[in-house]
């Protein structure tokens, strides 16, 4: 580091520079001044070169010294400070702008409301930087920023980690401004085992806010996000502080890919592993979890003899989907998870319906 600098026609030196300066003048070397001073020669070099800020210790003693005020020198180091954290702030800022183009505006704008500034870049940075209440933009590429990312993240692009951070630090956000008691895993089996009855077709359909409540009341704080394309991001848990923050994408609202996730990642929350989930998430515990969400939504001794049979028509699916209370489009979702069908079967993949939720806004 040098001990000035230049920019934006502004000029500052570090207090170093004017030490040097004394030293020069005063016919001594840097070793005798740093004697008198009651410090190291390697200390003072290491001051006037500029590579470390000046101390109110040796402000004092170089005001004892020469006959200085301590303010003086103080002074010297905070315009110096100054004017390098503007030059920082402006460096940053074209990083910012590099990242940034990962990102749609919109999404900001017509989900939470920033204001309309098109074409200024600058300004939408800055607009949702505050409201992501980050010092920069550029930390959401930082791998696993957010949360931790699970067995796909090594397959992930920096614009899959930038958006999926981004999409998770919104929910966290949203969850710090809910207040819920401590988590209780009991309480929250219990929720689940809830949320198990509105699986059923005849159920009330606005069930967003119904789990969001059943789940806040256990410690847990329900968020479905509005997805930013290209996050591939399928759904997260974290814990923060005493809560949990258990966050789905909306683009997992139809009745099979939703409930599914759902209990997927509650099984992830039941073991103590939080964390984010992709499209094709492998290991042992993506394989436990699937299991948990695969036995809750669909009994396997049922699901046994129901497969047994081979007669996967619209009509059996639906009385199967009748008997074990689901709605029939989870069946459906198995069936073809499982290769028994065809996802071009249109009169089968219609009866996967897709949920209409009125999404938290910010």
């Amino acid at each position: 580091m040098s001990n000035y600098i230049e920019y934006k026609d502004t000029i500052a030196f570090h207090p170093g520079y004017y030490i040097k300066e004394i030293i020069d003048d005063s016919g001594l070397t840097q070793a005798d001044f740093a004697k008198r001073l009651g410090t190291t020669p390697k200390n003072l070099s290491i001051l006037i070169r500029g590579e470390q800020s000046l101390s109110i210790d040796i402000a004092m003693k170089l005001s004892r010294m020469l006959g200085t005020s301590v303010s003086y020198w103080l002074n010297l180091q905070n315009g110096f400070d100054s004017l390098l954290a503007e030059f920082r702030s402006d460096e940053e800022l074209i990083r910012e702008r590099q990242v940034f183009k990962y990102l749609d505006y919109k999404y900001f704008r017509n989900n939470y409301g920033l204001p309309d500034l098109p074409r200024k870049i600058d300004e939408q940075i800055i607009a949702v930087r505050e409201f992501l209440k980050v010092a920069s933009l550029s930390v959401f590429s930082d791998r696993d920023m957010s949360v931790v990312f699970r067995s796909s993240s090594d397959k992930l692009t920096d614009s899959n980690i930038f958006k999926a951070n981004m999409m998770v630090q919104i929910a966290i956000n949203e969850s710090l401004n809910i207040e819920t008691p401590k988590y209780d895993k009991t309480k929250f089996l219990r929720a689940v085992e809830y949320a198990l009855t509105l699986t059923d077709k005849n159920k009330d359909k606005d069930f967003y806010p119904l789990l969001s409540k059943a789940f806040c009341e256990a410690g847990v704080v329900f968020l479905i996000m509005p997805n930013i394309e290209g996050a591939d991001i399928n759904v997260a848990s974290k814990k923060i502080g005493n809560k949990i923050m258990l966050m789905i994408n909306d683009r997992k609202l139809r009745s099979d890919s939703f409930w599914f996730t759902l209990f997927y990642e509650i099984g992830h929350i039941v073991n103590g592993d939080f964390g984010a989930s992709f499209e094709m998430e492998l290991g042992n515990k993506e394989g436990q979890a699937d299991k948990y969400a695969n036995d809750l939504l669909i009994p396997p001794i049922e699901y046994e003899e129901f497969k047994e049979k081979g007669e996967f028509t619209r009509k059996r699916i639906i009385k199967f989907a009748e008997m074990i209370n689901r709605d029939p489009g989870i069946v459906v979702g198995r069936l073809q998870n499982d290769n028994l069908i065809d996802y071009n079967d249109s009169s089968l993949q219609s009866l996967k319906k897709k949920y209409e939720v009125t999404l938290s806004q910010s």
